[in-house]
């Protein structure tokens, strides 16, 4: 699971950056330097998908997985505004059956990037502390 959440994050992060205009278009109004944060992202998605992937376990990997973690966090509104702008357009975009599961999965990318790096893990403890990943 590590691995292809580092794959995910990994691809997110060069479109991020090689393609950053879809991106764009659902960055919140009140969001300073839009571009500068388009490309910030990106990085930082890099980033966290190189130090989620590394083959120890160490506090690297972790940093990476909180880090992720926090990054799919603060990108919440930018999933709420995206749902916004799509809901708004003529025929309504591609509708809350699109939209609803997306935002509702937020969370559970959250606690994957918490979970595949070692951070946490809950709720699969496992005998004498282990089951990290």
């Amino acid at each position: 699971m590590r691995w292809l959440l580092g794959l995910f994050y990994f691809v997110a992060g060069v479109l991020h950056l090689a393609i950053p205009a879809p991106f764009l278009g659902i960055m919140p109004p009140w969001v300073p330097e839009p571009d500068l944060i388009v490309a910030a992202t990106g990085i930082a998605e890099l980033a966290g998908s190189i130090g989620l992937v590394q083959p120890w376990s160490s506090p690297l990997r972790r940093a990476a997985g909180i880090g992720l973690a926090l990054y799919a966090l603060c990108v919440w509104p930018a999933n709420v505004q995206h749902m916004m702008n799509d809901m708004g357009r003529p025929g309504g975009g591609a509708g809350l059956g699109y939209h609803v599961p997306r935002l509702a999965f937020q969370p559970v990318l959250i606690w994957l990037a918490l979970w595949a790096s070692g951070a946490i893990r809950w709720p699969f403890m496992g005998k004498a502390g282990k089951g990290r990943p």
